[in-house]
């Protein structure tokens, strides 16, 4: 089982939208595709941003950073800036 849940990280990455909002995350769907972008970051050498024990899998490092805030998930209709 994934911990955390599907369901707290969506907390974690909407926790700064206002009400009345659209919130930046809706489905399980784009959790699993920003923590698998990262992890694929990870894997061709980018430095994670939490610390990572010995021998952690890439997504487990991903899902760690989304959890702690350190890994920011963008609207799509959002502007680069």
């Amino acid at each position: 089982m994934l911990h955390p849940s599907y369901t707290d990280l969506m907390k974690v990455v909407n926790k700064d939208v206002e009400e009345g909002e659209s919130k930046i995350v809706n489905s399980r769907y784009s959790i699993v595709m920003a923590t698998s972008k990262r992890a694929r970051q990870l894997i061709a050498g980018d430095l994670p941003l939490v610390s990572a024990k010995g021998g952690e899998k890439p997504l487990s490092v991903a899902i760690e950073e989304l959890n702690k805030g350190k890994l920011k998930i963008m609207a799509e209709n959002a502007e680069a800036e």
